[in-house]
Order: C-alpha cells, then structure tokens, then sequence
C-alpha cells in the first residue's frame, strides 16, 4: 500500500482551523455563556410558572394555599379572622415553587469548564428542587404528591428538552462559526 501526504499551505485555511482547534481545544467562554443564559431562562421560569416546554406548571394545592393563608397576619385578615380582600388576593396572587423568601428561583446556578457546563440548585434547596423538578411523594409518610413543575432544561431520562436543546446547539454552533468568521 501506498501512502502520500498533502501539506496545506494556504494561510486562509490554515488560520480557520488554528482558530476552530482553539476554540474547541476550551469551551470554557461558550460553556460560561451558556450557563449565564441558562441560569436567567429558568429564572424567567418561576416568573411565568411555566416549564422548559411551555407548559404551565400545576397549581398550589388547597392545602398548600391553607398553609399560606394561615401564615397571614393581621392586616390580611378581618376582625373575625376571615381573610380580607388584601389576603384573598394575596392567596389569589400565590404562584407554585415561589415562596416567602424566593430561595429556589434565587439559588439556580452553573460551573463552567473547557469540556462541559453544570446547572444546579445549591445544597439548601437540592431536595426541594428535586421533588419540584420531578414530582414524587413528600411529607411525613411521604403521603403528599407532588406534581412535576420542571424549571430545570432536563427531562426525566436525561434528554434536554427540544426548545433547550436547540438553544445550546444555536449557542456553540455560533460560537464555532465566529471562530471561521
């Protein structure tokens, strides 16, 4: 068997693929991008209560709201103990996985590397968003269910959703076309 080599001397082609090995040799400027952009999508998530797919998320059970109205004060409420209007409304105005303190929405963050991207909750709310994430039983007993109110890009097998799949793809296809450009 014969065997040849062919050198490329053409600087234009030459510079492309110098550009494109560094760009792909540390994705750590894309992968940071991504989590920026990925952190703020689920973040807008808790403000529409939809999930990566569209979908409304389910709404606070009444036992849930039970609990919320019975953590009113006194200007929430009449003088018999009743909520007032402002409490209704407050109880009305309840949005699912959006607490006193905000804490899941505020604790979504990313770590970024040459080869890859995480996207977590911080230790404080793991569990919660987990079974948020999810769905599954919780409580005493583990008799409550809890409906999936997925805020996170990834579906249940591992898969990303369509819509977030496509944003990541557009991202480093991007980010690899600027390296050509």
């Amino acid at each position: 068997m014969t065997t040849f080599t062919i050198e490329i001397k053409d600087q234009a082609v030459r510079a492309a693929l110098q550009a494109l090995h560094g760009r792909v040799s540390n994705m750590q400027p894309v992968m940071s991008e991504l989590g920026e952009k990925l952190v703020e999508r689920t973040k807008r998530r808790f403000e529409t209560s939809t999930g990566p797919d569209g979908a409304q998320w389910k709404p606070n059970s009444p036992a849930t709201l039970a609990l919320v109205a019975a953590g009113l004060g006194k200007s929430y409420r009449k003088k018999s103990g009743e909520l007032n209007k402002k409490g209704e409304a407050r109880i009305d105005a309840k949005k699912p996985l959006i607490g006193a303190t905000r804490q899941l929405g505020k604790q979504i963050v990313y770590s970024a590397t040459r080869n890859g991207l995480t996207l977590s909750t911080t230790a404080v709310t793991a569990a919660y968003a987990a079974i948020q994430q999810f769905g599954g039983q919780a409580g005493r007993g583990h008799k409550v269910t809890i409906p999936a109110r997925p805020f996170l890009p990834v579906l249940n097998d591992g898969s990303l959703y369509p819509q977030e799949q496509a944003f990541i793809l557009e991202t480093i296809n991007a980010y690899l076309q600027d390296a050509l450009d």
